[in-house]
């Protein structure tokens, strides 16, 4: 698999609170914010702020790649060594899933459906 780093997902508690302090505080220019997910404009890499839960609770951090091929990755998910929680989700248009890292922290991966 050859993943391209796409974006770190910040989990926030409050977040007019958390956009505010990254826009202010840090500058960034805000791409879009809602009240469960905003994106700032950052480059290459995009920084998105996601609502809090008890599965993501405040201050984590979670990273996010892009997959050339990820309904393939997922059916080959044995074979290439990837742990998916679960199946690979069309969500807004985009093909989205999670896997765990060698040490059992969750990455993000998308792909085109």
């Amino acid at each position: 698999m050859q993943a391209r780093f796409t974006y770190a997902i910040k989990f926030v508690a409050d977040m007019d609170k958390a956009v505010a302090w990254h826009r202010d505080t840090l500058g960034l220019a805000v791409k879009f914010s809602t009240p469960g997910w905003s994106e700032f404009d950052t480059g290459e890499v995009t920084l998105a702020l996601h609502i809090a839960s008890d599965k993501n609770p405040a201050g984590g951090v979670e990273l996010g790649f892009a997959a050339e091929d990820l309904a393939a990755l997922y059916a080959n998910r044995t074979q290439n060594g990837l742990d998916f929680p679960a199946p690979p989700r069309l969500e807004h248009g985009v093909l989205l899933a999670q896997i765990r890292d060698g040490e059992g922290a969750a990455i993000s991966l998308s792909g085109q459906p």
